[in-house]
């Protein structure tokens, strides 16, 4: 089965991906055959299964020189030595010192950040019966503001970012387009690296620069990696976040009335939204280093796996008969996987909770009967075969 790159129906290939069993065949844009993990219990599984690695040496179509260059996907296969590409004690090493920098108290402490913002961008929008990208306006801004003041990135970076960041998740960006791409935002990551040496801050960047264990620090290749993985993480999830989150309670008008009644909790809402319309939909990668049995198949040594948390997210095995219902009353809406398992959950799963956490009852406070300027069929989503990702979100305000 291969993956749709203009993502036309990511309902529908979620569904069939499923239908295919806990273990299917795919083929990702450019012609890259992997297998995919689509039910819940087998991605916990794998998830934390030593022989599956990400080290991409590994891969035996990468050792074989089958995959280029300027494979569209190549940046998220192959983005750097940080925590997402690399297993074991090293990872350990890295994912200590990066907890030493991200802490409980420094993400609590965006909050009065988060709320500001916020609040401002909801005071620029325009009221009336005007049709208003929200995406554009208030889903996107909020969570670039929040990573650029997290990680201390100059904000006036953040237009060329929206560019390469675009171009980084495109499947469409073309070849000659995709080395000068990572070769950019290295260097803006690195700029960003070397001023924090120069002048650290009260910053992200800074913490990584000083954080170390038993005298062991990062090097700058880790620091630069980690920040071009932080912002790339930071803000798309969140983003996704938020946009599915008004998608969803705009059509489920009964769902919106148990939250804006206080009968649900804004909580419930992040957690089902998580599940059901998951901001990421398929993860690159992992290697097996063996042969690994999945269900009636096997994953060959060599070989690549995605995760595609859009299937898992609807897996009935998990979620019961009504897995394929948004509904923010289910008992198990804690038990999603959308932002990882075992050792490699995402590091910044708290900050995006804390986010869409703020943002959406701050929208619905003041614009309680927000509805989509569209038919929700008409929303396009991007060329992005890893994120649930629309090109924008029309609404009206105030009806």
């Amino acid at each position: 089965m291969a993956l749709d790159p203009f993502v036309t129906d990511l309902d529908g290939e979620s569904a069939r991906l499923r239908a295919a069993g806990p273990l299917a065949a795919v083929e990702l844009p450019g012609g890259v055959p992997v297998w995919a993990v689509t039910h819940h219990a087998e991605a916990k599984a794998l998830l934390t299964d030593p022989r599956l690695v990400k080290d991409i040496g590994v891969w035996g179509a990468w050792q074989r020189g089958e995959i280029p260059a300027d494979w569209p996907l190549i940046g998220l296969a192959n983005p750097g030595r940080s925590m997402l590409t690399v297993d074991g004690a090293e990872h350990r090493r890295l994912r200590t010192l990066v907890a030493q920098a991200l802490t409980p108290r420094r993400v609590e402490r965006m909050r009065e950040r988060v709320e500001r913002l916020t609040e401002d961008l909801l005071d620029a929008l325009p009221r009336g019966r005007d049709v208003v990208d929200l995406k554009a306006a208030f889903a996107y801004p909020l969570p670039m503001y929040v990573v650029a003041d997290l990680m201390g990135i100059d904000t006036a970076l953040l237009p060329r970012l929206k560019v390469l960041f675009e171009k980084f998740f495109s499947t469409q960006t073309p070849p000659e387009e995709v080395v000068a791409t990572l070769t950019e935002l290295a260097r803006l990551m690195g700029d960003t690296v070397a001023a924090k040496r120069r002048a650290p801050g009260d910053d992200l960047t800074s913490a990584l620069i000083l954080a170390s264990e038993d005298g062991d620090r990062l090097t700058d290749e880790e620091i630069v990696s980690t920040l071009q993985l932080m912002v790339a993480a930071g803000h798309e999830t969140t983003i996704s976040l938020i946009v599915n989150a008004v998608v969803n309670l705009s059509t489920h008008p009964e769902q919106r009335a148990l939250v804006l009644s206080g009968e649900a909790d804004w909580s419930a809402v992040i957690e089902e939204t998580l599940r059901w319309s998951t901001p990421t939909s398929h993860v690159l990668i992992r290697f097996a280093t063996e042969d690994v049995p999945v269900g009636d198949k096997v994953i060959p040594a060599g070989d690549a796996l995605i995760v595609s948390y859009g299937a898992i997210g609807r897996d009935e095995r998990a979620h019961g008969p009504t897995a394929r219902d948004f509904d923010i009353t289910r008992t198990s809406k804690n038990r999603h996987i959308s932002f990882g398992h075992g050792p490699h959950v995402c590091p910044g799963a708290a900050l995006s909770r804390l986010e869409a956490g703020v943002a959406l009852p701050a929208l619905y406070a003041r614009f309680p009967r927000l509805e989509l300027a569209v038919p929700a069929a008409e929303l396009r989503h991007k060329p992005v075969v890893t994120q649930n990702d629309l090109y924008e979100l029309p609404v009206r305000l105030e009806p």
